[in-house]
């Protein structure tokens, strides 16, 4: 029993759509799955270069920790609070660190 053409022009539409649904909508590599597969990339690339900026960044610091004594001294004094024979070193509190807590006094009987 063969198809007549408009039913042969049915069937082919029908497994169209149905290919098209599936693309769409359904299996591992849907049309939905790839576009968030494509934003995680776009992501990661974005914190990958990120991240070698720190490690540029860092391997300069450590380069310079290396050699140069000036950066030395900058990092003694910063970080570590040293300072040379002869210097006298001021800190200064600031509001929160300056309040006094007081505990309450205990309860009378």
């Amino acid at each position: 029993m063969a198809l007549r053409p408009r039913g042969r022009h049915f069937v082919a539409g029908a497994a169209l759509a149905l290919a098209l649904y599936y693309a769409v909508w359904g299996g591992e590599y849907s049309v939905f799955t790839l576009l968030r597969l494509n934003h995680d990339r776009q992501a990661a690339e974005e914190e990958l270069a990120r991240v070698r900026h720190e490690v540029d960044s860092l391997r300069v610091e450590a380069r310079r920790l290396d050699g140069d004594p000036a950066t030395i001294e900058r990092v003694a004094r910063e970080r570590f609070g040293m300072i040379r024979e002869g210097e006298t070193l001021y800190r200064f509190a600031g509001p929160a660190d300056s309040a006094v807590k007081v505990a309450p006094a205990p309860a009378q009987p």
